[in-house]
């Protein structure tokens, strides 16, 4: 009887929080992926790579920990999109370039606004410049070796979204982001639509947050004959400030996340920051279970409402990756 009382109160509690709505996408999310981990061979398996590029310096620099983090304006929209219904600003814009591997360039953009007490918009786009290479073709399938060099031709890859995020109550928010993407090689293409879902929880214990969601969620795509599955993978984080001085100047937070891909095995990522005076950031990431990537670094400086953050990502045998992100906020 003690026992059933202590779930009972247990059950009222989680439901003045929030907490119950968060459970079902969690525990769906993750039987979902255990499910299509049994079914499907995983490795190689999805395409649009482009997708599971890390947008923000601040992302990257964290080791991609970013489900639950706080303050992060509109490059939540690529991280988890529920996290701009606990904006402060009615405007949030954001740029991010990298130099990608392979002489690649990796570009993206968003802009969030509030619309009064409906919510929050966002669009984003996101472009991966493959470049220029040079064409050629076999005239004889039969003989290796006897190519001719033809035109030189483009490739890239681009995902265009459109985000809607709001807070339900004052710990818990949810969001939702669909897009359209593409992937082009000279005339020939790829297309499909896809969709990324997110929730936050603030707990109340301290300044612990709990997140949950789903990323690159959709049907399989075609190129030419070939069909092959969506990115997707689904992800659980936490994060909080451990340490925070009585006039905030001096702030440091660890955050975790765990992912489950589709065309991979599990994975692990950490990371941690602290700022100091509201004014700089030093931020520090490890990935733990991945073919190449480890740790990371990153600094963000803010000026006002301008933010300006740099990331270095090591990716073992294929260099190191520097990132730029360029975000501002007004009312």
């Amino acid at each position: 009887m003690q026992g059933g009382c202590f779930i009972h109160r247990l059950l009222r509690n989680a439901r003045r929080g929030g907490f119950l709505l968060l459970l079902p996408l969690l525990l769906s999310a993750f039987s979902v992926g255990a499910w299509a981990q049994q079914v499907f061979k995983k490795v190689g398996s999805a395409g649009y790579a482009f997708l599971s590029i890390p947008v923000s310096a601040r992302t990257a620099a964290l080791g991609e920990t970013s489900m639950a983090l706080d303050g992060l304006g509109a490059e939540a929209i690529f991280s988890n999109p529920s996290a701009i219904g606990f904006a402060q600003s009615g405007h949030m814009f954001m740029v991010s370039y990298s130099p990608w591997i392979a002489e690649t360039k990796h570009q993206a953009v968003a802009y969030v606004f509030q619309r009064s007490d409906v919510g929050f918009f966002g669009v984003s786009v996101i472009h991966l410049d493959i470049g220029e290479m040079q064409g050629t073709v076999n005239p004889d399938p039969t003989r290796t070796g006897s190519y001719i060099i033809t035109e030189p031709f483009t490739a890239d890859g681009i995902a265009i979204g459109f985000t809607y995020g709001r807070r339900l109550t004052d710990r818990f928010s949810f969001g939702v982001t669909g897009k359209f993407i593409q992937e082009r090689i000279s005339v020939y293409k790829s297309q499909n639509f896809g969709f990324d879902a997110g929730i936050l929880y603030y707990t109340g214990f301290r300044s612990l947050r709990v997140a949950g969601g789903v990323r690159n969620f959709g049907v399989d795509a075609k190129y030419l004959e070939g069909v092959f599955k969506m990115p997707t993978d689904f992800r659980f984080g936490l994060a909080m400030e451990v340490y925070e001085s009585s006039d905030r100047d001096h702030i440091v937070t660890l955050a975790g996340e765990a992912l489950h891909p589709s065309d991979n095995d599990e994975r692990i990522n950490v990371g941690a920051e602290y700022g100091i005076a509201r004014l700089v950031t030093l931020r520090g990431g490890y990935k733990f279970n991945y073919d190449e990537e480890t740790w990371s670094a990153g600094l963000g400086l803010r000026v006002s409402s301008l933010n300006l953050d740099l990331s270095y990502s090591d990716l073992g045998r294929l260099g190191g990756n520097v990132r730029v992100t360029l975000a501002f906020a007004m009312e």
